[in-house]
């Protein structure tokens, strides 16, 4: 009987004018949409700005060396500084004379508005 009931089906499913399902035609994979990654701005850096030099500092250079150019004046017995506009001369001073034209040669540097001039006057220096 089992025979039977196997030759049947086969019969049927010989003789069934269905054909049978076409086989998937495979779709070209397309990665799933994807969120756009979000730009990144570049950080804006500055570069350190160089120090700026001292104004005060820099008129006590200036005058420094203005005494240095001068032949009459010992500017190795001067120390100068500034404040401001206003200039301190300080040390010693040969004579008289040299202290004097150490205070003239400060007043003639761009930026000076006084001298202070507490050069001591001691002989041999």
């Amino acid at each position: 009987m089992k025979w039977i009931v196997a030759a049947l089906t086969l019969a049927l499913v010989a003789c069934g004018d269905s054909a049978p399902p076409p086989k998937p035609v495979a779709q070209p994979a397309t990665p799933p949409p994807q969120a756009a990654a979000p730009k990144i701005q570049p950080i804006e850096t500055k570069a350190p700005e160089a120090p700026k030099p001292d104004p005060n500092q820099e008129l006590a250079r200036r005058v420094k060396q203005a005494l240095e150019r001068d032949a009459k004046v010992l500017a190795a017995e001067i120390d100068v500084t500034a404040k401001d506009g206003r200039v301190s001369l300080w040390g010693t001073a040969a004579t008289a004379e040299e202290r004097a034209r150490a205070a003239q040669i400060a007043e003639k540097v761009s930026g000076v508005a006084s001298v202070d001039n507490q050069l001591k006057i001691v002989r041999g220096s």
